[in-house]
């Protein structure tokens, strides 16, 4: 019995984003989920070097360890990371989740960074493959709070281990598994998982046969539950070459979405076969978009309504600006202020030349003594739940712990060293 992957991936910049920072991969023997962070542009940075240096494991050969050489690709990726954030100050701070499936026959190796999620639809029953990497599921293993308490919590975004602009190295968290026909696997940002419920996700993996389509109403459910995100998707099933309707093999031509379209880095060699085409896809934009499937009239439409919505939204800002104004006032958020930690009162948006947020209360907690990642949260602002000024105060508290915890470390090492 020979199998196959019959794969789809798909992205969407979200409803507010004004940059995708996601990136996702999809090929015969490959799949990649990576969700960037770190300002406007090393989000992008980040997630299409992942991309970039996993892509080229995308082929037929892999007889031997798939961990080692998925640990040996995400090594790669984290040293180029660095050296970028260290020639260039204005990516310092970028990072990236990241999950990678490798299949060689009926054996599957995945490698996982972060807190973006993987699924197995198995008989049809939904397995979560992955553990969040988050301070919140930290309390969990610790026994502090029930995993449903964890899913509403206000915490649940702050990520504790990246592929980042650190000197942490890289921790993944690895598995093998054996493959059978009908499995399906499921990679998402948390652009996905964090605003359409874990029973909603199941019921559409379960129920919705064709791959393309199933990762379109995933999307769609996320922009649909208000879209804040960016929000990606990378989803396969595995199939028997013999069972493949009308006598068709699956298609072979990699699937590339996201930030990776457009920041295509070089991987460190170059290879044949799958891998190769990746290479072509990734280096030339267009015709990525090219060989991604186009969407359906379903999808063209939403987009329609996104762009006269956003339209409508404009013009109710023109004309009725005080009360959208007021609005924002009622929101909170925790963000970074002349190198402290601050909560704002407002949303970390602009409309044009109109801010949309100021600083409402100062902290003590200073920027450098907090950890990498929290940093880069910060620079995009961290809000939480509801976004009410008790959320955002209970976010410092929680920064205020990490930046203890990290003092605490540093003294021991500084202790151990002498």
């Amino acid at each position: 019995m020979v199998l196959a992957f019959s794969y789809a991936a798909r992205s969407d910049v979200g409803l507010l984003r004004e940059t995708n920072q996601d990136s996702g991969y999809a090929g015969p023997h490959l799949l990649v989920l990576a969700d960037g962070m770190g300002g406007p542009q090393g989000g992008d940075v980040a997630s299409s070097i992942a991309i970039a240096h996993l892509a080229p494991l995308d082929g037929e050969s892999h007889a031997g360890d798939l961990l080692a050489l998925l640990r040996d690709a995400v090594a790669e990726a984290y040293t180029e990371l660095r050296t970028k954030a260290l020639a260039d100050p204005e990516l310092q701070g970028l990072g990236s989740t990241v999950i990678a499936a490798l299949r060689s026959g009926k054996r599957l190796a995945m490698a996982h960074i972060g807190d973006s999620r993987a699924y197995l639809v198995r008989a049809g029953e939904v397995t979560r493959l992955t553990t969040d990497h988050t301070y919140v599921q930290h309390l969990v293993d610790l026994g502090q709070l029930d995993p449903e308490e964890a899913e509403q919590h206000p915490h649940r975004s702050v990520v504790m281990r990246v592929l980042g602009d650190h000197d942490l190295g890289v921790d993944l968290d690895e598995s093998l598994r054996e493959l059978r026909a009908g499995d399906r696997f499921l990679l998402c940002s948390d652009g996905l998982s964090s605003y359409v419920s874990a029973e909603t996700i199941e019921d559409v993996l379960t129920s919705v046969v064709d791959p393309g389509q199933c990762a379109d109403d995933l999307v769609d459910l996320a922009l649909r539950a208000g879209g804040p995100d960016n929000v990606t998707v990378v989803l396969a099933d595995v199939v028997e070459l013999d069972d493949v309707k009308d006598g068709r093999a699956p298609e072979t031509t990699p699937q590339v979405v996201g930030a990776a379209t457009e920041h295509w880095l070089k991987p460190s060699k170059g290879v044949g076969g799958a891998a190769g085409r990746a290479a072509a896809l990734l280096a030339r934009p267009a015709a990525a978009d090219d060989a991604a499937p186009r969407r359906d009239p379903a999808r063209r439409r939403r987009r329609w309504w996104q762009a006269i919505i956003a339209a409508v939204l404009l013009v109710a800002l023109v004309v009725a600006g005080f009360l959208g104004y007021s609005w924002t006032q009622t929101q909170y958020f925790v963000g970074e202020s002349q190198g402290s930690v601050a909560i704002y009162r407002g949303i970390p948006q602009e409309v044009g030349p109109m801010i949309l947020n100021e600083v409402l209360e100062e902290t003590d907690i200073r920027l450098e003594d907090l950890p990498s990642f929290a940093r880069t949260r910060l620079q995009d602002g961290i809000t939480s739940g509801d976004a009410t000024l008790a959320e955002a105060r209970a976010v410092v508290e929680s920064l205020r712990e990490q930046a203890q915890e990290q003092e605490q470390d540093q003294a021991q090492d500084q202790s151990g060293e002498g």
